[in-house]
């Protein structure tokens, strides 16, 4: 593979972005740019509208500031035994800010200088920011849960009755952004038992005087609260033959229904609540407004979210 070399100037602005470009390790040990790098990483990569939305952000931001004229982001294809090798290298070509997706979220904990306490009490992480002394990890996904959710449905966690779907590492992210915000009661459902009882143990110490409980999606709780919003935070609903993770007929008049994937926008549980006449939303909103958090952790400035938003729109359109 050719060697990646780009020079941007403060002379030439607009830079012709190349947001369908996949780089890889090789890439990176051959590594020369001229202006403040960003990335995500990830295995598989070809799919991520990351680099359109912080792009696109980047251009409007350079409109106001002429230093994000030399900011541009980028993908690489990063398998997870290559991972450590790959956060030297970008720390080492002086990138400044790292975006993590899967498998990496959970496998970089062990690769950071230091880290966000909220991050910690994840245990993943998707946000990297250079320091001298190596990358400093955040989590920005519960920010654009809760962002995305009053964007979308008019909905806040806190005061809220949750009924959560999945126990993966999504599913962790959110149940402790609820407990974070002071939710009123948070329902976890999940058809694996020992999933289910460790994500309840983890978050345990967490629950305060909230009411936290567990079932399984064919045996909803009698007294289970009506007006819950309903969260999918599993993978169920990729595919076009998923079945839905819940059926949403069986639970108490939910509030709203937000369903973490955004690709496709309309799964089976979406279709579901639409048919019910129940709001919901799929997961785009929770994509842009975590992004807009993470550039605004690297730039220390304000991010047009309006600029991300339509870019990453207009990117699953193509």
């Amino acid at each position: 593979m050719r060697a990646a070399r780009a020079v941007v100037s403060i002379e030439n602005p607009k830079l012709s972005i190349e947001n369908s470009s996949v780089l890889s390790l090789r890439d990176l040990e051959s590594w020369s740019f001229d202006g403040t790098a960003l990335a995500v990483i990830g295995q598989p990569i070809s799919h991520s509208i990351s680099p359109a939305m912080h792009n696109a952000a980047l251009a409007a931001m350079a409109r106001i500031d002429r230093r994000f004229a030399t900011w541009k982001y980028f993908r690489f294809e990063v398998p997870p035994a290559d991972l450590a090798d790959a956060l030297a290298l970008l720390h080492a070509r002086n990138f400044r800010g790292i975006n993590l997706t899967i498998p990496h979220k959970v496998l970089a904990i062990d690769h950071v200088a230091a880290i966000d306490p909220a991050a910690k009490a994840i245990g993943a992480v998707n946000t990297l920011l250079r320091t001298t002394t190596g990358w400093r990890g955040f989590n920005t996904d519960g920010y654009g849960l809760a962002a995305g959710l009053r964007e979308d449905l008019g909905l806040d966690l806190a005061g809220a009755h949750i009924v959560l779907l999945g126990a993966g590492g999504a599913a962790r992210g959110a149940a402790i952004e609820c407990l974070d915000r002071r939710c009123a009661s948070l329902g976890i459902v999940n058809r694996t038992p020992e999933h289910l009882a460790s994500l309840l143990r983890a978050l345990a110490p967490l629950r305060r005087s909230i009411s936290l409980r567990g079932f399984a999606p064919n045996a909803v709780p009698a007294d289970l609260a009506a007006g819950a919003i309903v969260i999918n935070a599993t993978s169920a609903g990729l595919r076009d033959s998923d079945a839905p993770p819940i059926d949403l007929a069986a639970l108490p008049r939910p509030a709203g229904v937000y369903d973490m994937i955004y690709n496709p926008p309309r799964t089976a549980l979406l279709r579901i609540a639409e048919n019910l006449g129940l709001r919901c939303a799929n997961g785009l909103s929770m994509l842009v407004h975590q992004g807009a958090r993470s550039l605004a952790i690297w730039s220390d400035a304000e991010v047009p979210v309006n600029a991300m938003r339509e870019a990453a729109r207009a990117a699953l359109r193509v």
